[in-house]
């Protein structure tokens, strides 16, 4: 059976992703801060902090070891900005940035080692924007697509295939601007997801109105 890391799976995207991949056959191992719900024999669930200074080294394993044929760092956080408060911002950076990159700097080897795997991380489409309401999460997402843009081109070579997915609005706790066009649901995500999974494309923005929206915005956004 195929087997699948998710970094940030007991809700949202990276949930129901979670609970496709065990429909369709995968051996799922989940991670996240809190305990899984999910009961499945072909799942396991590792209980981690993207942030806390053994947190590569308590996923090194995956729980059962091996090389897994595809992880997904799902794990998001944003907050409005808060000029008293600017360690959300912080947050920000070092979840979804910093996070993908250890969770990359744990499996990567070994897919690139094993010479097959596939790692995909959820960017957004306000990784263009230069924005005063939440400049931690877009810079963190910022950094996050470049930073699989490239690594992606590194690893091509050794059979080892790496995504970005640039997603706009999607309709899970993070959407949480109460102006949100073309906000898509959580399975329609996922079937994106499902189609990155089989195709392997380095880059996708997706819905594609809201990509050529926020290029537009980008125009604006600048100084």
């Amino acid at each position: 059976m195929p087997r699948a890391l998710i970094v940030g799976n007991t809700d949202g995207i990276g949930l129901a992703l979670t609970r496709r991949l065990l429909d369709t056959g995968w051996d799922v191992v989940g991670v996240s801060r809190r305990p899984s719900e999910l009961d499945s024999p072909a799942y396991e669930h590792v209980v981690a902090d993207v942030t806390a200074a053994d947190y590569a080294r308590q996923i090194g394993n995956f729980g059962t070891g091996g090389t897994v044929d595809l992880a997904v760092y799902a794990a998001g956080i944003g907050e409005p900005l808060d000029l008293a408060n600017l360690g959300e911002q912080t947050d920000a950076i070092r979840v979804n940035l910093l996070g993908a990159a250890l969770t990359a700097d744990a499996v990567l080897p070994a897919m690139v080692e094993a010479g097959r795997g596939h790692f995909v991380g959820l960017s957004s489409l306000a990784d263009i924007l230069v924005t005063p309401d939440a400049p931690g999460y877009a810079a963190s997402k910022a950094g996050l697509t470049s930073y699989l843009l490239s690594l992606g081109k590194a690893v091509r070579k050794h059979g080892v295939a790496v995504t970005a997915v640039r997603f706009g609005f999607v309709d899970t706790k993070m959407a949480k601007s109460p102006v949100a066009p073309f906000k898509i649901s959580v399975d329609e995500a996922v079937d994106v997801l499902v189609r990155v999974i089989a195709n392997k494309p380095s880059l996708i923005s997706y819905p594609r109105k809201m990509a050529l929206a926020a290029r537009a915005l980008r125009t604006f956004s600048r100084p």
